[in-house]
């Protein structure tokens, strides 16, 4: 959504769509829509269609708040219903004008959460060799899984591998993206470091107030701690945020485009490619 799960949203991969604070995608495969970037993108949605299923709670999060109702179990598509429906999408689509250039993972929270994630990730590569091969996959993550050795191997079988980093100091992360527990800025950034490059760091820019503190992840020690964490992850580029749409927390602000290519310009001048959104 919002960078994360940003939903490809904004000018992320959807760019053209309209979407309001607690959007929630009501299909396991959505779509496909015209993005100017990626011409015609296939969505897809691992998660429940009713609600938001998540182990981050970012509070610039596009599909609202993650909610834990305690007796409610959660429902995932099954990953032979999830292939079934996606090669029969690709066989109505192929040949025709809005056969897809993409086909992307994002959907109503962190898609590597799904216990299937590999083994789907797999029959969407087959599905899209057979059917759309010159469709790139791509999938939104918040990184959060790359602990598991099955969710990092998967990731790195896709076209783009876009990993979300909103902050290289611990407070700030936890005040952001206010992670489950057991989940550190730390662990993350190692396994971030196993890719060996071959991923997309997506960072979301801004600065306001939350459950009393003020949050700012644009100021001289945010950028600088993030500039060397990216120098050591060493990506294949960066995509930069600013806040697109509604927040569930109210009091965030967007920072000026001016203010995110002066950020832009430090990442470029460590010999990073950076594409601003």
């Amino acid at each position: 959504m919002d960078p994360f799960i940003l939903k490809i949203k904004i000018k992320s991969i959807f760019a053209e769509t309209k979407f309001m604070s607690g959007f929630l995608f009501d299909e396991l495969i959505f779509g496909p829509v015209h993005s100017r970037r990626l011409g015609v993108s296939l969505g897809i949605n691992l998660l429940p269609t009713d609600n938001k299923y998540c182990n981050f709670n970012c509070i610039y999060c596009e599909c609202g708040w993650t909610t834990k109702t305690k007796g409610v179990k959660i429902v995932l598509p099954k990953r032979d219903n999830f292939k079934a429906k996606l090669e029969t999408k690709l066989k109505e689509l192929q040949g025709t004008v809005n056969e897809p250039d993409a086909i992307t993972f994002a959907g109503n929270g962190e898609p590597t959460i799904h216990p299937k994630f590999a083994e789907i990730i797999d029959d969407t590569i087959a599905a899209r060799d057979n059917y759309a091969p010159k469709a790139a996959i791509s999938i939104l993550s918040n990184a959060s899984m790359l602990h598991k050795k099955s969710v990092t191997d998967a990731l790195k079988k896709v076209d783009n591998n876009i990993l979300k980093l909103d902050s290289a100091i611990e407070n700030t992360f936890n005040n952001i993206n206010q992670a489950q527990s057991g989940i550190s800025l730390d662990k993350i950034i190692e396994g971030l470091l196993a890719f060996d490059g071959k991923l997309i760091i997506q960072t979301l820019f801004f600065r306001g107030e939350y459950d009393g503190k003020i949050i700012d992840n644009t100021t001289d020690e945010e950028v600088e701690a993030w500039l060397l964490a990216l120098e050591k992850i060493k990506p294949e580029y960066v995509m930069l945020y600013p806040i697109d749409r509604g927040t569930p927390a109210k009091d965030l602000v967007k920072i000026p485009t001016d203010e995110l290519e002066a950020i832009a310009s430090k990442v470029e001048a460590r010999g990073i490619a950076t594409k601003v959104y």
